[in-house]
This record gives structure tokens, sequence and C-alpha cells, in this order.
């Protein structure tokens, strides 16, 4: 795999971002030819500081993904494009619904569009979700699994993952859709509630703060260390027998809420308690899930790597080390 990204040009939307920052620093060790693009909207935690220590090895483009004209200069003659931009709050997605469309559907399909005009060469990694699925029927939750979204979200992601396969299938480009689940690691934004309950969890943890979890706390997850999500982001990009397809990820040893707070005090000391969903959040909560990602797996070889205890204490340790990372 470091052979195949060498002197490749790479666009990585969202690149200063939690996913896209870490993605960028593996496409910059394989000696591919990186440029980011990101918005630096205040709320999507994107920041320079994440790609400080490469800064000087890679190429940044301050714009928007929903301006289709630089979008349509930017794609021309990359190799390569993960479409890692987007509104990825569920909550948000329900009070701000046109901001999800235009960001998570609309520009997707106009990333689509350029592609096909000045560069239909280029293969395309799209950043999908789990959420998409809503409330699951059965567990693991497998590829074949009625997709019927509980958000705003989930459907305007389900929408562009459609446009990603129906350009694939129509005009022949070279296209893959991983449905990312609970992702945590390094960078990810924990200055404020709008990402998930695991940046919360872990900015509470280290300023010793009270957490609460919503519900009883026996709701399970999936949780993908980030190093593991740059991995198979990689592997989709490289393995030309995965365009055209969709396919979860995943891990094999679910935990339930209750049972992350009790790994994460292993490496902090705060105090818990249980209280009662919201009702915004009620009205979105899926319950249990955990996907099956053998598809995946058997396609690229890739499975996690990374155990919630040991991601944990890696994510604690950096931030440590990193005072200031949590901040916006």
């Amino acid at each position: 795999m470091a052979d195949f990204y060498r002197g490749k040009s790479v666009l990585v939307t969202g690149g200063l971002g939690f996913i896209g920052s870490n993605l960028a620093h593996a496409l910059v060790e394989r000696g591919a030819d990186v440029t980011l693009l990101d918005s630096m909207l205040p709320a999507y935690g994107a920041t320079l500081a994440n790609v400080e220590a490469i800064r000087d090895r890679l190429k940044i483009n301050f714009s928007d993904v929903r301006d289709g004209h630089s979008l349509r200069y930017l794609v021309r003659d990359q190799a390569l494009v993960f479409s890692l931009a987007g509104q990825i709050s569920h909550v948000e997605s329900m009070l701000d619904p046109m901001t999800d469309l235009e960001i998570n559907c609309a520009s997707q399909l106009s990333l689509l569009e350029c592609c096909r005009e000045g560069n239909p060469g280029a293969k395309i990694v799209f950043a999908s979700t789990r959420q998409l699925y809503g409330r699951p029927q059965y567990l693991p939750v497998d590829e074949v699994h009625p997709l019927v979204p509980v958000d705003v979200n989930g459907i305007n992601k389900l929408a562009a993952e459609r446009y990603y396969s129906l350009y694939h299938e129509v005009h022949g480009l070279a296209t893959v859709s991983l449905r990312l689940t609970n992702t945590y690691g390094p960078r990810m934004e924990i200055s404020n509630d709008r990402k998930g309950f695991i940046g919360v969890f872990v900015r509470k943890a280290l300023a010793g703060e009270k957490i609460r979890i919503y519900g009883t706390g026996e709701q399970r997850r999936d949780f993908n260390y980030v190093d593991d999500v740059v991995e198979a982001l990689l592997l989709a990009g490289e393995r030309p027998g995965v365009d055209g397809q969709v396919y979860n990820l995943g891990h094999p040893q679910p935990e339930s809420l209750q049972g992350f707070v009790r790994i994460l005090a292993k490496f902090a000391d705060f105090e818990t308690e249980t209280v009662p969903f919201p009702k915004d959040a009620a009205a979105i909560d899926i319950g249990d899930y955990y996907g099956d990602f053998s598809r995946f797996q058997a396609a690229t070889g890739w499975q996690p790597r990374v155990g919630l205890e040991e991601g944990l204490a890696q994510t604690l340790a950096w931030y440590r080390a990193h005072p200031s990372a949590g901040v916006r």
C-alpha cells in the first residue's frame, strides 16, 4: 500500500478536520502529493494545528465544498479524491436540515459532476455513515439490512451514497462508499457537544467533570480507532475490486456506553450518572448498533487492530500531550 500512493496527487475534502487530518498524515508519510480542502467553518472542528507537523509537505485550499467553481478546479489532475467533508451532527441536522442537505448531499453530487466533466479517471472514496440504517432490525448489521434513517443526516448521506453508486454504474466513475461507525482518537473535536458522545465523554474525563449517560447506558456500539479507519480509507482507494460498492466498517467487540465509561475511568478520574434522554436526542436514538464488516474484510483484508482500551489510552495520552488541542 505504501508504494501505491507514492507520487500520486490526492485531494482530501474536510482535510483539516478529525479524520481528514489523520488521513493527511498517513498520505504524506506514503509520499503522496496531498491537497487539503477545508472551509474552516467554526463549528465543524477544522484547525491548522491538526497538520502543523506536516504543513510544509502538503497544500491547503481554504474553500467550501459547496463552491462548485473552486471544486471544479481542485479535482483536476487528482488521482484520488477522499470525500470526507460533512456535517456529522445528527441533532444539528434536525435543527438545520437545509445546511445538512447542502453539505452532505448537494455538494457530493457537485463533486461527482466536477469529476465526470473534468477528471473522470479519478478514484473517489466517500465517507458514509452507519446512521442510514436507522434502528437495527437485527445485529450485527450487514449491508443488506433495510435502510431506514431516523434523521435528516442519515437521509442525506443515503442519497449521496446512492449518487456515488449511480455515477459508477452510469458514468463509469470509480467510487466506493464506507459506512463509518463511531470513530475516535487523536485530533477529534472535543471542544463542544455537537459531534457525538465520545468527544463529550473524553473532554469531561480529561477535565474531571461528571459524565452524564443518557438512558440506561446499556445501549451497545462498535468503536473504531482513527488509525484503523485511515487504513480502511487507504485500502478503499487502492483496491480496484471495491469500485461501485458500499461497505460497513465496525469492530468485532461492541461495548455498551456503561462499558465505554468503565474503560475510560481506567485513565481518568471522574464521576458518572445516568439521566433521561433529552427529547430531541430520544427521537433519533437508534438503540443498539454494531456492524458486520466481513464484506470489506473479504475484499481488502482489513480488520481493526486497536481495541477500545488501547485506543482510549492512546487518545487520552495524546490530548494530555497536546493540551490546547481540545480548544477551538
